[in-house]
């Protein structure tokens, strides 16, 4: 069946056609992308997004009537059941946009919009590391910590789909500030969160005078970020290595939550664990073997997202896909 995907990110936008064959395998015909800020009004961001689509259908030769459906995957909150995109933090203006009802005014083929965390999780349980699963929990563990969670081989979107909202989870007193929350789930385990962590870590070893290679005086902290500090601990600097290590124990904590509550087969960790495994997983293991239900982590692996850069594109395909299947 062809598929049209649109994957609406606070950075930008992206429309997908797509090809899934008998087996569900998705092949990407065509992309564009668009800069979010270009069309700073949501109704006229939707209607070049949608000319997007018809030229790239235009292009491959393919007319709406042989497309099936369209995906759309966004930022929440958002009311997966009315289609209504309900004010996104990272979407200025979004405010009740009957996005599903746009799209199939314009297209008359059926409509569908998710989250973007649980797109993600179609998209790696349909697609990638979760492939033949059926209990699957995704992770984002980028700019924030969303969660996407398929149980007994369906989407769990909860009463009013706020499940998976695993970033609100407090894991300490106090710490990071994610999700509102100091000491929080997406606090300690986020790209925000661990650039917080840094730099506080970083302000107390200056003002005790205690020399941080990567970053030697106070007017470089606001420039830290995750990534400066996953290089730093590369290299072996015994300060960035000790802030992976705290984020990777509360990771670790987050996981034996999860793993004791909901008992999955695996669990999918995107962007910062999966470029940086290596120096995550030894102190994840071992907070694992401390704190989960031993027979639950016996029966789950923790697996890297296997998407990468193309999950974004997959997962606004795989929301329409999966609706054809249930």
């Amino acid at each position: 069946m062809n598929l049209i995907g649109i994957d609406i990110g606070g950075t930008k936008c992206s429309v997908i056609i797509g090809h899934a064959d008998e087996e569900r395998n998705i092949q990407i015909i065509a992309r564009d992308t668009v800069a979010t800020k270009s069309y700073p009004d949501p109704y006229l961001m939707i209607s070049r997004l949608q000319a997007i689509a018809e030229e790239l259908l235009k292009q491959a030769g393919w007319d709406i009537k042989t497309v099936k459906a369209t995906g759309i995957s966004c930022g929440g909150p958002l009311d997966n059941i009315k289609g209504i995109v309900q004010s996104p933090p990272n979407l200025p203006g979004w405010d009740n946009i009957p996005i599903v009802k746009l799209f199939e005014k314009r297209f008359g083929i059926p409509a569908y919009v998710e989250n973007d965390a649980n797109a993600c999780a179609l998209a790696e349980w349909l697609l990638g590391a979760g492939r033949g699963t059926s209990n699957m929990i995704f992770l984002t563990f980028g700019t924030g910590m969303g969660g996407g969670l398929i149980l007994n081989g369906r989407l769990y979107s909860g009463t009013n789909n706020l499940a998976g909202e695993v970033g609100h989870i407090r894991l300490d007193k106090t710490g990071p500030v994610g999700y509102g929350k100091a000491g929080s789930f997406e606090g300690f385990c986020s790209g925000g969160g661990i650039a917080q962590l840094a730099k506080s870590v970083i302000k107390e070893y200056l003002y005790n005078n205690k020399k941080v290679d990567f970053c030697p005086s106070e007017e470089m902290i606001e420039e830290i970020d995750t990534r400066t500090v996953a290089l730093a601990a590369r290299d072996g600097d015994p300060i960035a290595l000790e802030i992976i290590k705290t984020a990777a124990e509360y990771l670790g904590q987050g996981l034996a939550i999860l793993i004791d509550i909901l008992n999955p087969e695996c669990i999918v960790i995107g962007s910062i664990f999966t470029r940086n495994e290596d120096l995550f997983r030894p102190h994840i293991e071992r907070i694992l073997q401390q704190e989960a239900l031993a027979p639950a982590l016996e029966v789950c692996k923790i697996k890297p997202a296997e998407l990468g850069e193309s999950i974004g594109d997959y997962a606004s395909l795989c929301v329409a896909l999966y609706r054809d299947m249930f």
